[in-house]
């Protein structure tokens, strides 16, 4: 029998869209402030938000999943696994 275990990273990010360019900065412990250069429509900015934490955190954008897409403030679970 095998076990697995999926752990989990949670972080905040307040997000600025239809910025003039793309910059992820961490303000807290668990806390991030991103830019995004796309505008808050068609989810492009959040698709943008993905790769660019992906990028941050070398992982592979189908392990990050927001929690509450149409809000500025977001959760932000990455699968460590």
């Amino acid at each position: 029998m095998i076990f697995y275990f999926y752990l989990f990273m949670i972080i905040k990010v307040k997000v600025k869209p239809n910025s003039k360019q793309d910059k992820l900065e961490k303000i807290k412990d668990n806390g991030y402030s991103a830019e995004i250069s796309e505008k808050a429509e068609n989810n492009k900015a959040n698709i943008k938000l993905v790769n660019l934490l992906a990028k941050e955190f070398g992982v592979n954008f189908r392990k990050i999943k927001i929690k509450n897409p149409t809000s500025r403030d977001k959760i932000i679970e990455i699968e460590d696994r």
